[in-house]
């Protein structure tokens, strides 16, 4: 990498409007046994901070958060699925509830 781009890095713009409580799909791409492959990782934006994004899904009974820079050269695509409406900004309280209580209402648009 160069270490102008690390310095003065530009803002991606391919990456759309989204809020906490909206589902989403990331793909990024992860290298295992030295090759490089695509995985995508659904799921609702708990929290959204200016450089960073976090994501939330349950997977076999377990809750899995994983964290997301907006300008990582790993993130490949971000689509917004559906649009929640919730009254926080930092929805934590996701992880003590199960079911259809972490469904999140949906906006309308």
């Amino acid at each position: 990498m160069d270490l102008q781009k690390l310095l003065n890095p530009n803002p991606r713009t391919d990456i759309p409007e989204m809020k906490p409580g909206d589902t989403v799909s990331v793909k990024f791409r992860i290298s295992e046994a030295g090759r490089e492959r695509s995985q995508a990782f659904q799921g609702i934006v708990i929290r959204k901070r200016p450089a960073s994004f976090t994501v939330r899904q349950i997977f076999q009974g377990v809750g899995v958060e994983r964290t997301f820079p907006f300008n990582s050269p790993l993130l490949e695509e971000v689509k917004v699925l559906q649009h929640g409406r919730v009254r926080r900004a930092k929805l934590y309280y996701l992880r003590g509830l199960s079911g259809r209580k972490t469904r999140a209402k949906i906006r309308a648009k």
